[in-house]
């Protein structure tokens, strides 16, 4: 945490799970945050919880980035303060389960916005401050679901294939100006991400808590990493899916994740 002590962090999806969990270590470690999510009462509690532990500096701003308008408002917001943002979270983001033509094509491309558009735009806006300060670090919260397709979450696997492979990428073209870019990969999480998604319990096993993904993540950032997987099963995971022809990993995981009464 020495890395960002007395610093400013910008974290999306502060109000919860992972990004909650990240606020929580970062001001424990002498971070200042700015908190953004969609609902203002619960970024005020843990706004006000982390002042009265820590005696950082803390500010919220409510925001949904399902609105294409909200990064720019957000960003706005911290040039007003005179904010000078040093550390960017992406990860803010959500899923929806069951047959693609089935799912409210809204609601789809409400989750393309916020998982891929709002990291897109957010990133776009701070980055050249970090360059002109040749300082600076962008974490980006991608899934395990990146690399492979996943039926019956679809369109939530193939946003977090783009934030991994944009984390990926901007990690490399960062290095030379001293910025770094991490893409985090969880598994399944304790998180209220299932029950925004819609998704079956027995997905859901062997969830990680958000304590340890959010630890793991800054653990790899600070040291210099453009991508962790969070968990020794989810890292085995993925080296075997490597390996075995995509067609057999598709058939697998469509096994694993078709609704239950397709089963019968």
């Amino acid at each position: 945490m020495e890395n960002w002590r007395g610093k400013w962090a910008l974290i999306t999806g502060a109000s919860a799970g992972i990004g909650k969990s990240i606020a929580q270590q970062l001001a424990a470690g002498g971070t200042n945050l700015i908190l953004t999510a969609r609902r203002k009462d619960r970024l005020e509690q843990l706004a006000g919880d982390l002042r009265a532990r820590h005696g950082v500096v803390i500010a919220t701003f409510p925001a949904d980035l399902a609105q294409p308008s909200a990064p720019e408002t957000i960003f706005a917001y911290t040039q007003g303060k005179g904010i000078a943002v040093q550390f960017l979270v992406n990860n803010a983001g959500f899923g929806a389960y069951g047959e693609f033509e089935k799912i409210p094509l809204r609601r789809q491309l409400e989750m393309a916005q916020v998982n891929i558009s709002a990291v897109i735009h957010l990133t776009h806006l701070y980055l050249p401050q970090m360059i002109a300060r040749r300082s600076g670090d962008v974490l980006i919260v991608a899934s395990v679901a990146a690399f492979q397709a996943v039926p019956y979450i679809a369109t939530y696997a193939a946003t977090k294939s783009f934030d991994l492979f944009f984390a990926e990428a901007l990690a490399a073209e960062m290095r030379p100006h001293g910025v770094r870019v991490c893409a985090l990969c969880p598994g399944s999480t304790e998180t209220e991400f299932q029950g925004v998604a819609g998704q079956p319990g027995n997905a859901f096993r062997d969830a990680e808590s958000a304590d340890k993904v959010a630890s793991v993540g800054l653990t790899a950032l600070a040291r210099g990493k453009s991508m962790v997987i969070s968990g020794f099963r989810n890292n085995l995971s993925v080296q075997s899916q490597r390996l075995a022809p995509r067609n057999l990993v598709s058939r697998m995981v469509t096994k694993m994740f078709r609704p239950r009464e397709r089963n019968t």
